[in-house]
């Protein structure tokens, strides 16, 4: 037994021993293959894992540049860049949108426009590891909020920038445009680089049209980053490339003055020097704040624009679509003496009425029981419709459409305002193509007066008046005076300039006959001068000689033997009233065209603005006469 018992002892200690080599060995096994492993990732693959390691420490961010300023000809600042603080988030980073915003509602207070704004912008196309914005000018408070509570909040982030300011708001919203955020689309068409770091970019007028201009170079930045993304130091920076400054032609007081003239009016002003083309004025009214636009308008206050019936995003100044009326009178005149279709000492006898047949349609004048006899200056002096309704059947339509096309009527004049129209310069072949309808001779009497299919622009009419001033010769109307680029022009900005230089001026007029540009001016001095003037009163004690124009339009017609009634008429179904005029006539400094909507009478409603803005052009006079009168 006791032998057995050692036999057991001897196999227990040869099978321990078998156990203990098999464990050693594969210890020994499981220890090369961690050796051979740390080898392989810390010799072998040392770099490509240092790379990543680092790529996940140090990260090349964007930097946006400062965008140009804007300013009028006198250097007031008319467009700014002010820090404003957000509060954003980085989808990649978040633990849940949803749970997120939760937990951000309790720390600082979020509209439900704002996040549903915020969940629009998430969906849409956005750039890898780009942030959100979710709420706009942080107050310190809020900020301080926040920053407590961002153990918790990963993926939310405070950031600063510049945002554009319109420090005269209203005043220059249509005359400037403004900037906004980014949109999808925008997001498609822009170069990806140039707008790494930027959520803004011009969407209307100024701002949009000199956008390469004013955007600037974007520069980079080398960080380090803890493991939820937020910067601990900055290791190597490259600064953007500011935007350039650009000084555009506008006068702000004068523009501002102007706003104040057609206050509460549905109206628009284009001021224009005419030895320059510079533009000092362009004011539409009603207008709004661009301010609202630049970090995004809420739904309720867009739809509010949007739907007053007063329409205060329509720019009337370079896009309103105004029948001229009498305002026309000056250019159709001038076409009917110098083709030579009537003489210059052609009179006609006005009864009130005008027919081109006997027993046919009546073609009143505006004043019923008419003018008598009346001559070229009478005509234009006294606005006699008749007169103008006789060259009309005498002067072909062609030429009437060749006349008032050398003046810009039908087409866009202006170099750097994109949204303007080219409204509507008739003509037989125009007819024909839009209603396969033969040109009436009824058609050029409405015409001669402004009325019928002729349709024109304040900056048109503006545009015209500047020419005719010039005896002919042409600027084209223009908003920018200078560049300010302390460091030059990149190529891109060099190439806008240059298309801007290269666009092809319209030729001069060259008159048949040089006197019948005098002839012209003197029946517009006389509107404005003589004792039978249409706007006698707007000239009175001017210290300067004005030539101008008074215009009446249309908006519903009347029956053939009906008055015109204003009581018994809507008031947006009232006349339009318009004026034009430059001054001094014979060193024009300054041309106006005023458009009154529903205002009726051009010398009652249209004519005492256009005094005021030259007084103050000219003279400095900044009194309102208007509303303090």
């Amino acid at each position: 037994m006791e032998s057995k018992r050692l036999n057991d002892y001897s196999r227990e200690n040869s099978f321990f021993a078998n156990r203990a080599i098999i464990a050693f060995l594969l210890v020994v096994v499981l220890m090369a293959l961690l050796i051979s492993r740390v080898y392989y990732l810390q010799v072998v693959e040392h770099d490509r894992f240092a790379a990543i390691s680092e790529r996940n420490r140090i990260q090349l961010q964007p930097v946006a540049p400062r965008r140009g300023l804007i300013y009028d000809r006198n250097g007031v600042l008319l467009a700014d860049n002010r820090p404003n603080f957000s509060l954003t988030l980085l989808k990649e980073e978040l633990d849940g949108v949803d749970e997120t915003l939760e937990r951000l509602a309790g720390v600082v207070e979020l509209s439900e426009d704002e996040i549903n704004r915020f969940k629009r912008r998430l969906n849409q196309r956005r750039r890898p590891f780009e942030t959100v914005p979710l709420k706009f000018r942080l107050t310190q408070e809020e900020i301080a909020k926040i920053s407590i509570e961002y153990h918790r909040l990963p993926g939310v982030q405070v950031e600063a920038d510049l945002v554009r300011a319109y420090p005269q708001g209203p005043a220059l919203a249509h005359a400037l445009g403004y900037v906004g955020r980014i949109n999808e689309r925008e997001l498609k068409s822009v170069d990806a680089n140039t707008y790494a770091a930027t959520h803004y970019i011009g969407k209307l007028g100024i701002e949009r049209y000199y956008e390469p201009l004013l955007h600037g170079e974007v520069g980079w930045r080398k960080v380090e980053t803890d493991v939820r993304g937020r910067v601990l130091q900055t290791l190597e920076q490259q600064d953007p490339v500011p935007g350039v400054d650009i000084q555009v032609s506008l006068d702000a007081q004068l523009q501002q003055f102007t706003a104040e003239l057609i206050d509460n009016r549905r109206a628009a002003v284009v001021a224009i020097e005419p030895k320059s083309g510079e533009i000092l004025a362009l004011v539409s009214n009603p207008s709004y704040d661009p301010n609202a636009f630049v970090t995004g308008i809420s739904v309720k206050d867009y739809n509010a624009l949007r739907e007053n019936r007063d329409l205060p995003l329509y720019n009337r100044a370079i896009r309103g679509l105004y029948p001229p009326g009498s305002t026309l009178k000056p250019f159709t005149a001038l076409a009917a003496i110098d083709s030579g279709s009537v003489p210059l000492d052609h009179k006609v006898w006005d009864p009130g009425f005008y027919q081109l047949s006997a027993g046919g349609r009546k073609y009143r004048d505006w004043k019923r029981e008419g003018h008598g006899r009346v001559d070229l200056n009478h005509a234009l002096a006294e606005s006699c419709d008749v007169w103008f309704y006789d060259i009309a059947t005498k002067t072909d339509i062609d030429i009437f459409s060749d006349y008032l096309g050398r003046f810009g009527f039908g087409s866009i004049a202006s170099l750097d305002l994109p949204e303007a129209s080219a409204a509507i310069l008739p003509s037989r072949d125009w007819k024909r193509g839009r209603d396969n309808l033969p040109w009436y001779p009824g058609d050029s009497l409405n015409l001669s007066i402004g009325q019928g299919f002729m349709i024109a622009t304040p900056l048109q009419l503006a545009t015209a008046t500047a020419v005719l001033a010039n005896r002919g010769k042409w600027v084209r109307p223009q908003m920018l005076k200078r560049v300010v680029a302390e460091n030059g022009l990149d190529e891109v900005q060099q190439q806008l300039l240059a298309e801007l230089e290269s666009k092809p001026t319209p030729q001069d007029i060259v008159l048949n006959r040089e006197g019948n540009w005098q002839e012209i001016i003197q029946g517009m001095v006389d509107v404005v001068n003589a004792s039978y003037g249409t706007a006698r009163k707007t000239g009175a004690g001017t210290e300067y000689v004005m030539a101008g124009k008074t215009g009446t339009a249309q908006v519903v017609g009347i029956a053939q033997e009906a008055e015109y009634d204003s009581e018994a008429l809507l008031e947006r179904h009232r006349d339009h009233a318009l004026f034009i005029a430059f001054a001094p006539v014979d060193d024009p400094k300054i041309a106006v065209a005023v458009v009154v909507e529903n205002g009726e009478g051009g010398s009652r409603a249209a004519a005492p603005v256009a005094r005021e803005v030259i007084d103050a052009w000219l003279l400095k006079d900044f009194d309102n006469a208007l509303r303090d009168g």
